[in-house]
């Protein structure tokens, strides 16, 4: 399924399917089975949780992402653009906590967008979304560098600095 030419009803559509499985997601990793969410990246994905604080409200919560672990250092990306709750949310608090496969850290949240290595960081995280890249219209196997910058160009890249790092 090709998203880049869905309507605003079919996206909402997918947000909404979207949100139904992050709930089961959350869940998993509460039942302590992060580790098994993430049994088959290539297909599945690399996902991990991550608690945030509202903006507004103060209240806490838990958003699951997928994720890319570059030269030690974690990569995510809001598909949805800068509109997304969480990311807003990071933007106004960005210490956060990451729940991955391998424990829980602190970090701090950071938007590095305008990165020159914004297509190569862009492009792990896509790669280790599984499913989801292609599913929204990003071939990372089948775009050069040009063409993927134009698909992603709504796209926010985020780092997560680890606390002690």
């Amino acid at each position: 399924m090709d998203t880049t030419k869905s309507t605003t009803k079919q996206m909402d559509s997918l947000r909404k399917g979207f949100r139904a499985m992050n709930r089961f997601i959350v869940w998993m990793w509460k039942l302590g089975m992060g580790r098994m969410i993430n049994f088959w990246p290539a297909v599945v994905g690399r996902i991990m949780i991550i608690k945030h604080r509202g903006r507004k409200s103060g209240k806490e919560y838990l958003t699951p992402v997928n994720y890319a672990k570059v030269n030690g250092e974690i990569y995510c990306t809001a598909g949805f653009g800068a509109g997304s709750d969480w990311y807003r949310n990071m933007q106004a608090n960005p210490m956060i906590e990451l729940w991955l496969p391998e424990g829980k850290h602190q970090a701090h949240a950071r938007d590095i967008s305008d990165s020159a290595e914004r297509i190569f960081l862009l492009r792990q995280v896509i790669i280790a979304s599984g499913f989801a890249g292609p599913m929204f219209g990003v071939n990372q196997k089948k775009l050069n560098d040009e063409q993927f910058d134009k698909v992603t160009k709504d796209y926010r890249l985020v780092h997560f600095r680890m606390d002690g790092q």
